[in-house]
Order: structure tokens, then C-alpha cells, then sequence
């Protein structure tokens, strides 16, 4: 079946389509990594996105029911140069296009991605339309044009859990036999503003006992509980408009250690009386390199996130930790006065390389040292 994705600049792009059919809106956007397509498709910081792939052949390894950060894929629709129809894995449950289908996924293959990826690179991302059903490219434009976009949309109030839960699962990493859960040390408090499966493991693993709760739920709730520290999640979209968690995370510092990773560093940011501003592409992949200024050290890290907070807006009780070395934007804070920290960055390496995995037991340090 055809399909056709259409750019608001006019621009596009006629391929094949796969997994469901139908028609979706979202911002465009590309990701570098060359495996992990089901921890991207299901990652809530993909809330309102078209994601384009650009390792050149995705689905050869099929799906399971593992390897996944949410419930369900939260992207809007998926870009690739060639899917794969054949699946060959030992832990593969299905086909890619299956699990599209399953959820109502749209995919498009068979496009010049490289090409794709080179207009949003240089034009900066921008507004698409992905149909199977409305093939008029002058139709599809339009729509693209009319879609809001992601400036001043509350995304983080879209996927945050609707109660209050607790996480006790440390997973499992390929090749290791089932950990026994550690035996809790501390208590902690995540916020929950699009938060990944393996940021809750992680937390699992370094010995924390979590709780996770509504990006809506106030200070007063959180410290009636008596947590041994904060976490404040990823998420998708503009943190401006979550000014509801900014007010609480204001009224959070220096109550109790706060760990922030994402969006939960961008909330932290403006909190702190920072501000924020949209990347031109954004930070998509598993290859971003990140500077560790107290050591000099450069971090290979994952990222995913089309907003930044301006080093420049940040008060002088917040020093800055790490930097990104591709355009020098912020990957890192700490507050020199409370113990208070958070990343830009995935820390939790999925999928990506583990050299920030530090993060987590610097967490834990804060926690025990209170």
C-alpha cells in the first residue's frame, strides 16, 4: 500500500507502508541510533512525534515483549529506509509490522531517509503529516501547516500515570540470568512525566524502594510520604507549559536529595528560576558526546529531547556539570547549596552505552549522606 509522509515546508515523500494504516500528525524528527527500535517507539518522550530512523535497515530482529519502556509505542508514526519483513531473533515474539498493527502504529518505508534527515538537519525539525489514506501531497501540506506543534502543548499531563504505583522489578540485562531483588535501602518518590521502564529498574537495582506518582501530585502529598529522596522523570515535549510540576519542584528544593533526568532537568531548571528554549533538530541517539567538567571526562550517552535550558538564565547557586561537545548546550546541573543534581541525558542506557550509570549511585550517596 502506498503512503505518503508530507512535510510542512512543502516537501514530500512517497514510499510503502507498513504495520497500520490510517493517518497521524506529529513533528518530524530523526534518531542516529543503530539498534533499540522498540525502547524508541516506546519511549513517552516520543509523545506527537514522527520518528525517522536513520540506521538504513529496522525490523530484522522483530519484537518481544522485553525490551520495551512503556506499555504501549507512544510515537505518532515511524520512518524507515527498509523494513524488514524477516525477523530473526531468539528472544522475537513477533514482527514489527505485528506490533504496529497490534497498536495502530503507521510506518513508511522505502524513502531516501539520509534525505530526509539532511532537510531536518539543516531547516530544523518541523511539522508532518504520515497518511494512507489522503494521498493529495498539496491536501497533506496543509494539514502539516495546520497541526499546533509542540511549543506550549502540556505533553507531560498526556502520559504520566493516572495513580499512584510501586516498582520492585530490577530486570533482567541480555545474558545474565534473573537478578534477586535487592533488599531496599531507601525510599523514593518518582515523578512520573513520561517515565522509561529502565530508569524504574535502575532505581530498583541500586537498592531504592520506588514509588512512582501523577506529575500532578503537590509537595505536600510527596513529603507527607517521608521519601529518602526525589526523582523527577523524563518526558516528552516543552517544560514550559508543566509550570503545575514547576511550582511543586520549587517547593520540593532543599526539602529532600532530588535527582532529575530529561524533562526532569529541564523542570528542575526552571524551577530554579532558569529558562528554556527549542533546539533547532534536537538530541536524538546513543552516540551523544557529553563533557564531565570536574574530571575532564567525555561521556558517550543517549539522548531524546528537543528542548534545552539557556546556561545563561541559571542563577549562581546552580553550577553547571556537564556540557554537550557537539553545540556546547547544557547536559548538567547541580545546586551548590542542597543536594540537588540533574542530567539532559539517558543515564539508564536504553538503548545506549552505560558510561553515566554513575548517576545512579551518585543518587544514592546523596540519599544515604542525608
Amino acid at each position: 500500500m502506498k503512503a505518503i509522509l508530507a512535510l510542512s515546508d512543502g516537501t514530500i515523500f512517497e514510499g510503502e507502508h507498513f504495520g497500520a494504516s490510517g493517518e497521524t500528525s506529529g513533528e518530524v524528527v530523526f534518531n542516529t541510533s543503530m539498534t533499540g527500535y522498540q525502547e524508541v517507539l516506546t519511549d513517552p518522550s516520543y509523545k506527537s512525534q514522527i520518528v525517522t530512523m536513520t540506521y538504513p535497515l529496522i525490523g530484522n530482529y522483530g519484537c518481544n515483549d522485553i525490551d520495551i519502556e512503556s506499555a504501549k509505542p507512544q510515537v505518532e508514526g515511524f520512518v524507515v529506509r527498509e523494513y524488514s519483513s524477516r525477523h530473526s531473533n531468539w528472544r522475537s515474539s513477533g514482527s514489527l509490522d505485528d506490533y504496529f498493527k497490534k497498536h495502530g502504529v503507521i510506518g513508511i518505508q522505502d524513502i531516501d531517509t539520509r534525505a530526509l534527515t539532511r532537510r531536518l538537519r539543516v531547516h530544523g525539525v518541523m511539522n508532518g503529516v504520515l497518511s494512507t489514506e489522503d494521498l493529495l501531497p498539496e491536501s497533506l501540506v496543509a494539514k502539516a501547516r495546520a497541526w499546533p506543534g509542540l511549543v506550549g502543548a502540556d505533553l507531560a499531563g498526556q502520559v504520566t500515570c493516572s495513580g499512584s504505583y510501586s516498582w520492585s522489578d530490577p530486570g533482567t540485562a541480555l545474558g545474565e540470568q534473573p537478578e534477586a531483588i535487592p533488599e531496599p535501602r531507601f525510599r523514593v518518590i518518582a515523578m512520573d512525566f513520561g517515565v522509561k521502564y529502565n530508569i524504574l529498574r535502575q532505581l530498583t537495582r541500586h537498592g531504592c524502594e520506588v514509588q512512582v506518582v501523577s506529575a500532578h501530585t503537590s509537595a505536600d502529598d510527596i513529603l507527607a510520604a517521608n521519601p529518602d529522596g526525589i526523582f523527577l522523570s523524563n518526558g516528552p515535549g516543552d517544560p514550559e507549559p508543566v509550570d503545575y510540576a514547576v511550582e511543586t519542584i520549587r517547593q520540593l528544593v532543599g526539602k529532600k536529595p532530588m535527582f532529575g533526568i530529561c524533562l526532569g532537568h529541564q523542570l528542575l531548571g526552571l524551577a530554579f528560576g532558569g529558562k528554556s528554549f527549542k533546539l533547532k533538530f534536537g538530541h536524538r541517539g546513543a552516540n551523544q558526546p557529553v563533557k564531565r567538567l570536574d574530571t575532564g571526562q567525555v561521556e558517550i550517552t543517549s539522548q531524546n529531547h528537543g528542548f534545552c535550558v539557556d546556561i545563561e538564565s541559571l542563577p549562581k547557586s546552580v553550577e553547571v556539570t556537564h556540557i554537550n561537545l557537539n553545540d556546547q548546550t547544557l547536559e548538567g546541573i547541580r545546586h551548590t547549596e542542597y543536594p540537588i543534581f540533574s542530567v539532559q541525558y539517558h543515564p539508564e542506557a536504553s538503548p545506549g552505552p552505560h558510561d553515566a550509570s554513575y548517576l545512579f549511585e551518585k543518587f544514592t550517596d546523596l540519599m544515604k549522606g542525608a
